[in-house]
């Protein structure tokens, strides 16, 4: 179809922007641009009507596709107290024997996984960049061009965030013989990103940049990345890894004299582009100046539950007009509902209070949760996945209403049984990306392909320690 080509869907309910409206045309131009959205309308013949409420696609703001393959596989006792830092022993040797192959076909199906349970798009926070042995591969983006094709094979809106990693704790210490396939120089990195453009360009992604952590890079290389980034796009965004870890709140002190985010807020130009990632553990003082920059929290919910980090203080963030998003990280669970849940879950267990994330304006958490994460996902990923609003890609999310948890609720109950009441992702009809259908009842087109090749590749991966 020509760019012009108006297509549209017609639903009952659809919660936008601004809340939710009744008897909604929503229309896109056949670059997948929402063009028109008009409340109150009525059907023209021939519009598509949706098979329930329509709600956003949800962006899904942190993503390490590789690890997907080893969920479920750490879950037994290897120390005498197992931490994050015990997992991660675990998983440098997963990471060792990725193959640009394995990574492709794991990736595929965490994408497909991804576009059935309700996420659009994903910022893919990339830091396995050479062969086994550290070297780089002959094409040296070979394993970053291997996730833009499985996110343009599955056909989930991708931002890619090539990692920067390059000491293996604060002070400069060198890096870990297990850490070989991350490492890049600040030069190298910035090549690496010139060397992408134009494949991101080509299929609609974005690109940014992930100083891994404060451990991982210096302040001089921070500094420099940072503004070789912004020489080569200004609006690029920035992802770093904080505070996820009272171990590295306390060696961040010791090297310092400075808690992480404190440090970072000092030092660097934190703004709108930056996605602080967990942002854990932070004193009332930086939860105020964080939220006050104008950074997206990158919150994982299911994942810092997976690795014991702690809980984020949304109440808080909120007070100081902080902005959010979620994320599915390590992918122990891939379910944009069920990150919901156990968002507001932890709120009330470290509170003792239900209805924690509602809004002064919004009494119905699910429906509050749902726009403030898509808000704040959709500037993490610096592209235009903000709603169902013209001007924004028409990504969007169709509900089955006649799903035995949803069926003759109002619209904003469903969400909520959505969210709350029902196994989550059962209750999504069909799904949308740029205005192209890659969700019908339920299944992707290549769930069953992808599935088969993603269980190959993880057998594959895992063979050495059968």
């Amino acid at each position: 179809m020509a760019p012009d080509t108006p297509r549209s869907l017609f639903a009952a309910d659809a919660l936008l922007p601004t809340g939710w409206a009744r008897n909604v045309l929503l229309q896109w131009d056949g670059a997948g641009r929402f063009t028109h959205i008009a409340a109150d309308a009525a059907a023209p013949a021939g519009t598509p009507v949706a098979a329930g409420p329509v709600i956003p696609g949800m962006p899904n703001l942190h993503s390490h596709a590789f690890q997907r393959a080893f969920a479920g596989l750490t879950e037994y006792r290897g120390e005498s107290q197992d931490s994050f830092w015990s997992w991660r022993n675990l998983m440098y040797r997963f990471a060792a024997r990725i193959t640009p192959e394995s990574l492709e076909a794991i990736a595929t199906w965490l994408y497909v996984e991804m576009l059935e349970a309700g996420y659009t798009s994903v910022c893919e926070f990339h830091y396995v960049h050479h062969n086994q042995d550290g070297t780089p591969y002959a094409t040296d983006a070979e394993m970053s061009l291997a996730l833009l094709r499985a996110a343009r094979h599955a056909g989930i809106g991708i931002t890619l965030l090539p990692v920067m990693y390059q000491t293996s704790g604060f002070g400069g210490k060198p890096p870990r013989a297990d850490q070989a396939r991350f490492i890049r120089s600040t030069d190298s990195m910035l090549s690496l990103l010139e060397r992408l453009a134009p494949a991101a360009q080509a299929q609609g992604a974005a690109l940014g940049l992930a100083p891994h952590s404060l451990r991982a890079v210096p302040p001089d290389s921070l500094r420099a990345a940072v503004q070789g980034l912004t020489a080569l796009n200004p609006h690029a965004p920035i992802h770093i890894h904080i505070a996820e870890q009272t171990q590295e709140v306390d060696d961040c002190i010791a090297w310092s004299g400075q808690r992480p985010v404190q440090w970072l807020l000092d030092h660097a130009t934190v703004d709108a582009r930056w996605c602080l990632v967990h942002a854990t553990h932070m004193t009332p003082d930086e939860y105020a100046a964080a939220a006050r920059t104008g950074a997206v929290a990158g919150i994982c919910p299911t994942t810092e539950a997976n690795l014991g980090d702690g809980i984020f203080d949304m109440p808080l963030w909120l007070k100081h007009g902080g902005r959010w998003g979620v994320g599915s990280d390590s992918h122990a669970c891939v379910n944009a509902a069920e990150e919901l849940l156990m968002l507001e879950y932890g709120q009330r267990l470290s509170r003792r209070q239900r209805n924690v994330l509602a809004s002064s304006t919004q009494a119905e958490v699910a429906t509050a949760m749902t726009l403030q994460a898509v808000a704040g996902g959709a500037q993490a990923a610096g592209r235009a996945v903000a709603g169902l609003a013209a001007g924004q890609q028409a990504d969007l999310v169709v509900l089955d209403a006649q799903h035995v948890a949803l069926r003759d609720l109002p619209a904003h109950s469903m969400l909520s049984a959505h969210v709350f009441g029902s196994h989550r992702t059962s209750a999504i009809d069909s799904l949308w990306v740029a205005g192209v259908q890659r969700v019908a009842q339920g299944r992707h087109a290549l769930h069953e392909a992808a599935a088969h090749a993603f269980v190959a590749a993880r057998s594959a991966t895992i063979a050495t320690d059968a």
